[in-house]
């Protein structure tokens, strides 16, 4: 991608502490500006089967992704980029519901997805569920995007309280996943990039388990060290019991003016 900032990402997906297999999936490609993150659900082993595919099949032929960042100069074709990722979420989501109901082995197999796309200083996410993105800005920690979850939409009536939602038994029920019906709704969102930005892209293995404010004090913490930043709040996701598989993707934005002045021409 025809970016206006230096990306850092740093990806990882851990099985936790009570469950037998991870059925969560990451990708992450700095050079290509682009993180994607699944946790599946279903069946035996088949929540695994349905996120490594919608993972694997968004990460392919990412040339198009590419060319849709216009070269010399052009602005990028940001609704172009939409549009593609609204067409490949479509076709995967009809090959895991296909699929689903073709073999026994993956009936009632899904997955959520939360990805994003930087193209130029713009952020581009699409998500599907209740996997998120969060901005750490100056300080400030931001959720970009909004569960689709039984439990938010009792937050959105007035139903329960944020508060109360934490200790809620509905938590892990979704009102949109990746390959349950025949047809998805992805939503697509899309945010000025600033220097010094940090994203988080993560399952609800940790959201559920951490407060926002908790992970704010580990991003600022370990802002300097992307990988040990990533490490840390696994660790202590796991320290509260690793009731589910966690992954995270953490990516940081820099200014490319630094490596011009840290490699000035001879």
């Amino acid at each position: 991608m025809d970016l206006a900032y230096t990306l850092e990402m740093s990806a990882l997906t851990d099985i936790g502490l009570v469950r037998e297999h991870n059925e969560d999936a990451v990708f992450a490609d700095a050079g290509l500006g682009l993180a994607i993150l699944a946790d599946g659900m279903g069946g035996y082993n088949a929540g695994e089967v349905a996120a490594e595919m919608l993972v694997s099949r968004l990460a392919e032929n990412l040339d198009e992704l590419q060319r849709l960042s216009l070269p010399n100069g052009s602005p990028p074709d940001r609704l172009g980029v939409v549009r593609e990722l609204e067409v490949r979420i479509a076709l995967v989501n009809e090959e895991i519901y296909q699929l689903a109901h073709s073999d026994v082995r993956y009936t009632g197999m899904g997955t959520t997805l939360v990805m994003g796309v930087f193209v130029h200083d713009f952020l581009i996410t699409a998500h599907v569920g209740d996997s998120r993105c969060y901005r750490l800005r100056q300080g400030d920690l931001t959720l970009l995007t909004r569960d689709h979850s039984l439990l938010q939409t009792q937050i959105d009536c007035g139903l329960i309280t944020p508060e109360e939602a934490r200790f809620s038994s509905i938590r892990n029920l979704v009102t949109r996943a990746v390959g349950v019906e025949s047809m998805v709704e992805s939503e697509f969102n899309g945010y000025d990039v600033a220097c010094n930005d940090i994203y988080l892209f993560c399952s609800d293995g940790l959201h559920d388990t951490l407060m926002d404010s908790e992970i704010a004090h580990i991003l600022e913490a370990q802002a300097g060290d992307l990988h040990t930043a990533a490490v840390t709040l696994i660790a202590e996701a796991n320290a509260r019991g690793g009731q589910d598989n966690i992954s995270v993707i953490l990516v940081r934005t820099g200014d490319r003016s630094d490596i011009k002045n840290n490699h000035p021409a001879s």
